[in-house]
């Protein structure tokens, strides 16, 4: 605690939802739009797929086939991710369920991997040593067409929204895709840019197989399918993982959440201050203040459960610590800029 201090332009506390500003609203209703949309295309274009590769014979088609059946079904873990992630807290899980969202995220990554790139890499390899004859080209042609403007409809809905959200958040859309919290958005904006850019790929080496006659541009066109794959979901399993290991919000975020809280009328100064994400848009904080005034001891639980309550209103806040700060502690300083990185 310190002495009493000068007032300052800011004495009100903040509103609950301004309490923290991270880098996305918690609700789930955006993100779950998204997802339903990629999955009803994807389900539509791996049928019409699926179909076209036993016409036509084509690699590359198969391939297609299999990145799309794959898309679907982890658009369905996404679901159950964006479900699940947004149960209360209890007693056993004080954060919430949030980090759930990374976990069935991780599992539709991985199984973008194995079923989407493995299927289409070996597939691709297995036609450059045993080509199978092709035709029906116009059969190729004609579904994928179809497949780009659907993904290319899903693709639009992840791009909106991310370009609104970058736009709040002062970034440009792919650093905020890349660094939001929200793991759904993340994989459907990053699976849907591939599907676009595999069924180019998947065009040119049918096209290719269909003027030389040689089958080596179609298998070579169903790996490079496969090894874009591959890359997109080591970039998926990478930013889960450190979203389950636990990640702090930018220090952008980090000090002008500081400003905010600095704002609360009875905190003096802050000493220490660590928001780190625990789901999508969710936030644990802990923070170590000095109170304002000089007040008796049995109010300064009072007091400091005050605050906590407070923030604990916003629904970017999962849970909220507050303790006192040490004895001759430094305080934080939201205007400079290396001290946000403190703690």
């Amino acid at each position: 605690m310190t002495p009493s201090r000068p007032p300052r332009a800011l004495t009100a506390a903040p509103g609950p939802a301004q309490a923290l500003g991270v880098d996305e609203p918690a609700g789930k209703s955006e993100s779950l739009t998204t997802v339903l949309i990629a999955l009803g295309a994807n389900v539509l274009i791996a049928i019409a797929k699926t179909v076209a590769a036993m016409l036509t014979g084509a690699a590359s088609m198969l391939a297609e086939a299999a990145h799309s059946w794959a898309d679907a079904g982890n658009e369905v873990l996404l679901y159950v991710a964006a479900r699940r992630s947004v149960r209360p807290r209890d007693a056993r899980h004080p954060t919430g369920y949030g980090r759930e969202a990374y976990v069935w995220s991780l599992f539709a990554a991985f199984g973008l991997f194995a079923v989407g790139a493995g299927v289409s890499i070996m597939h691709g390899v297995q036609e450059l040593f045993s080509p199978e004859p092709a035709g029906m080209f116009w059969v190729s042609y004609t579904v994928l067409g179809v497949a780009f403007v659907l993904e290319g409809v899903s693709f639009l809905q992840a791009l909106r929204q991310s370009r609104r959200h970058a736009r709040e958040s002062s970034r440009d859309v792919l650093d905020y895709v890349m660094g939001t919290s929200d793991p759904t958005l993340r994989a459907v904006f990053f699976e849907d840019a591939a599907a676009l850019i595999g069924l180019t790929i998947a065009f040119a080496g049918i096209l290719l197989h269909q003027l030389t006659g040689s089958a080596v541009p179609d298998a070579v066109g169903s790996i490079l399918v496969g090894v874009l794959l591959a890359v997109v979901a080591v970039v998926l399993i990478r930013q889960n993982r450190r979203f389950l290991v636990g990640v702090a919000v930018e220090p952008m975020v980090r000090a002008a959440a500081l400003q905010k809280l600095l704002a609360q009328s009875e905190i003096a100064q802050i000493t220490y201050l660590h928001i780190e994400y625990v789901g999508p848009g969710r936030v644990f904080v802990v923070a170590a203040v000095d109170l304002v005034g000089d007040i008796p001891e049995h109010m300064v639980a009072e007091q400091l459960n005050a605050i906590e309550d407070r923030l604990a209103q916003s629904p970017r806040v999962a849970w909220a610590v507050l303790t006192l700060s040490r004895p001759g502690a430094p305080a934080l300083d939201p205007t400079d800029p290396a001290d946000p990185l403190r703690g």
